[in-house]
């Protein structure tokens, strides 16, 4: 059976004919140069000398430093891959050195992974993309994997263009955009692998926490999600710590703006909504003044609230829905419901199999404007809970908590509990859809609920 061999600087010399591609020189087992695409320069243009080639790149790149690439034509998944090199004769050391061992090589700009771009896989079915990573990245856990033409949307939305990728049946691209533009044609987006799939991929639904809803913040990714499924999501303009303001969601006819942080990862009641508009750094500065933990600040066109509440998919399947007349800031707190007119509660449940037509079980919080149910925030994933128990389990011993108390006073709690040993009884009226049993689901401690 013959082989054909898969060179990559030949398919890079390819997609640099029509799309953008890192500056790069690459040279073959006798240490000759093949092909370059340096900015400024004609493509494929001859350098004199290796020295000369690779100085020409260094100097040109944006961080004035290069990678070193080797591989084989008939093995062409990379070999050594040598980083952030900015010394012209040690480059070229490295280059002879490993066209002596029978391996091309491909010295390119190093393009820094770190600058609030993502890098990762195109294919016409799918995007699996992640931050602060080369496109390897998907062979990790938590990339984001979200379906071709919901992936492009996301970061058109996001960075303010599309990606330029190319798209063909079983084509996979490697692809990296950035926020400053880059490689040899100085655009966002740079290509850097193209293969033939063998078949097509089967797009898996969109789950998180990933890489980059921790970017975004997880209560921004799940509203973009839902936006992209085509539910109803109130104008929403996020102001990101590593990335520039972006809006997305439809008007809802309010003028009024709650303003919300979004924490990295999911963090029920523990940092501030508020309804009007305050000063989102000074929020920041105070709520996060080691930048560690809240990724996000979205300012949220207010719904009408006539009714507003939670619904969660309990464990057995079924929908929990729960809410309060007005305004449910104070629901979430203190879980406290009542009973919901029987058109409120159908228009949730059929908004419920909207999502979940996308996304699976789901969970949500929602408003009711009188007209039409809106999304402000969303969750994936059957709950733990049912009926009256918040989180299964059987311990030894279980504390009574009254509903009444804060959540930071629960917060307190548990953590002066082992939950393998000891479970939480909420005594009062309260709801499992609130932030207090958000938080005891997240941490997994034995829970349930009790009349009082």
């Amino acid at each position: 059976m013959i082989v054909k061999p898969h060179f990559k600087d030949e398919i890079l010399d390819e997609l640099a004919r029509s799309y953008n591609v890192a500056q790069f020189v690459s040279f073959g087992t006798d240490s000759k140069q093949r092909y370059s695409r340096v900015l400024g320069v004609s493509p494929n243009q001859k350098f004199i000398s290796a020295h000369e080639a690779i100085e020409a790149v260094l100097r040109r790149s944006s961080d004035f430093a290069v990678n070193v690439r080797s591989f084989e034509p008939f093995n062409p998944r990379s070999r050594e891959f040598i980083r952030n090199l900015n010394n012209v004769d040690e480059i070229v050391e490295h280059v002879f050195r490993l066209s002596a061992a029978g391996l091309t090589t491909i010295v390119n700009e190093a393009v820094d992974v770190a600058d609030g771009g993502v890098s990762g896989v195109a294919t016409p079915q799918t995007l699996e993309f992640a931050p602060d990573a080369t496109p390897r990245v998907v062979e990790e856990e938590g990339v984001a994997r979200l379906p071709r033409e919901w992936g492009d949307k996301l970061l058109e939305t996001v960075y303010g263009f599309k990606p330029e990728t190319p798209t063909g049946e079983n084509l996979r691209i490697e692809f990296s955009i950035h926020p400053k533009p880059r490689g040899w044609l100085a655009r966002h987006t740079i290509l850097w692998e193209k293969e033939i799939l063998d078949e097509p991929l089967i797009p898996a639904r969109a789950t998180w926490p990933n890489r980059f809803s921790s970017l975004v913040g997880d209560k921004v990714y799940g509203l973009l999600l839902a936006w992209l499924a085509g539910l109803p999501v109130p104008r929403t303009t996020v102001v990101g710590r590593r990335l520039a303001p972006f809006s997305f969601g439809e008007d809802t006819g309010e003028f009024e703006i709650w303003l919300r942080t979004a924490p990295a990862e999911r963090t029920p009641g523990h940092f501030t909504t508020a309804r009007g508009w305050i000063d989102p750094f000074k929020l920041l500065h105070e709520e996060d003044p080691e930048n560690r933990r809240i990724a996000s600040v979205l300012a949220q066109r207010a719904v009408l609230p006539i009714y507003s509440g939670a619904a969660i998919t309990e464990a057995n399947g079924n929908l929990r829905v729960e809410g309060v007349k007005g305004n449910g800031a104070e629901f979430m707190l203190t879980g406290s419901g009542e009973t919901l007119p029987t058109g409120v509660v159908e228009a949730v449940h059929q908004l419920n199999r909207e999502a979940s037509a996308s996304f699976g079980p789901v969970s949500f919080e929602w408003v009711f404007d009188g007209r039409r149910v809106w999304i402000v925030q969303l969750h994936v994933g059957r709950s733990a809970s049912q009926g009256d128990v918040i989180y299964p389990g059987e311990v030894p011993s279980w504390i009574e908590v009254a509903a009444s108390e804060s959540l930071d006073r629960l917060r307190q709690i548990v953590g002066s509990l082992d939950p393998s040993q000891t479970g939480v009884v909420l005594v009062g009226s309260i709801g499992t859809s609130s932030h207090k049993g958000d938080f005891l689901r997240k941490e997994k401690v034995p829970s349930r609920l009790r009349a009082k």
